[in-house]
């Protein structure tokens, strides 16, 4: 899930070609409908993404009151409009009235506080939480932007690679090679410096024991010379997500899908990252890898789109794609790694989706 910023934008105003009283706004590559005549290509106006949670006030200040998401009705999500795919919100709150959008725009401002909005959490199922305890020698995750809301973090014909983004729970593993241990969180929690302990029932221990992930992380530790292993990858099946790619996560006749996509090694006190194809292919299973080449956003729609990979089957449509540069590298667009995510329309729009991290 990527970071909350309610931020200042520049917007290019489109026809809505199939409602005469509605415009798209878009920011980035999304598009938010709004009403015709509310804003102009150049002018700037506040965006709020999807999975802002927004107060009563200003539901009611923007005439939202009943029409969001959740059981408070008061989260962004992406929705279609008369047809129109509509991903967030472009408005300009009351309470921003005095301030100068286009300056707020350049110095990169985050209204997120001042509006009272704050990022939705979902509610974590009991097979996915547990007891936790401090873990400094975690190696964290990162949040993946999104390609629509930064398009310039990839330079076109750039070497890339898209591996599919599949809808399951992140599970994070470090080996700590001085000590031979084995840490084991959620991006949740690991977010916050937290490791579970090790439970039979939990999850992410099910699928770290069942797939001999910690045995793989050793290894690779001592033929990298490595002082920490981290092992990124999702778990996934019926019973974590409403995606279950044709696997069964409940069942104790033996583990929850897991397909790994990322790893890093801490080697001479620096963090890098690396290609789980090169080095643990033929021990753990990986993502799907669905396209290396040229980069191209309309390249990137369009795998994005369609029925997953992972089953073999085609089971349900795919979530999207993950994004990342062939040669890794550093992005001043989003101030870190360069890897972006672009997911699927149809995924985004689903009835009874889950979002559990």
């Amino acid at each position: 899930m990527s970071t909350l910023r309610v931020s200042a934008e520049q917007l290019t105003v489109h026809e809505h070609p199939n409602a005469d009283a509605l415009e798209l706004a878009q920011v980035g590559l999304y598009r938010a409908v709004v009403a015709k005549g509310a804003y102009r290509t150049g002018d700037f106006a506040v965006y709020i993404p999807e999975q802002a949670v927004l107060s009563d006030a200003l539901i009611a200040e923007l005439g939202l009151t009943g029409r969001l998401a959740g059981g408070a009705a008061n989260r962004v999500k992406a929705v279609r409009l008369r047809g129109e795919l509509s991903q967030g919100l472009v408005c300009r709150p009351a309470a921003l009235a005095g301030v100068d959008l286009e300056v707020a725009s350049k110095e990169g401002a985050d209204f997120a506080e001042v509006l009272g909005i704050t990022k939705w959490a979902p509610p974590i199922p009991t097979t996915m939480s547990g007891d936790v305890e401090s873990a400094p020698d975690l190696l964290p995750w990162v949040d993946i932007e999104n390609l629509q809301r930064y398009p310039q973090i990839f330079e076109p014909g750039e070497p890339v690679v898209l591996t599919e983004k599949l809808h399951g729970t992140a599970c994070l593993l470090t080996y700590v090679a001085r000590e031979e241990r084995v840490l084991v969180s959620s991006k949740g929690f690991g977010a916050k410096g937290l490791a579970l302990k090790e439970d039979e029932r939990n999850l992410y221990w099910r699928a770290v024991r069942g797939h001999r992930v910690a045995q793989v992380a050793a290894r690779l530790a001592e033929q990298l010379g490595a002082s920490r292993i981290g092992v990124f990858g999702e778990v996934y099946g019926s019973g974590v997500q409403d995606l279950s790619y044709g696997t069964d996560a409940r069942t104790a006749d033996g583990p929850p899908g897991y397909a790994v996509f990322d790893l890093s090694a801490e080697i001479d006190g620096q963090v890098r990252w690396l290609d789980p194809a090169d080095l643990i292919a033929d021990e753990l299973p990986l993502v799907p890898r669905l396209y290396e080449g040229p980069y191209g956003l309309d390249t990137v729609l369009e795998v994005a789109t369609g029925r997953e990979s992972v089953s073999g089957r085609a089971v349900h449509l795919r979530e999207g794609v993950v994004i990342r540069p062939v040669v890794e590298r550093y992005s001043p667009v989003v101030g870190g790694r360069a890897i972006a995510k672009a997911v699927s329309p149809a995924y985004l729009t689903r009835k009874g989706g889950t979002e559990y991290e």
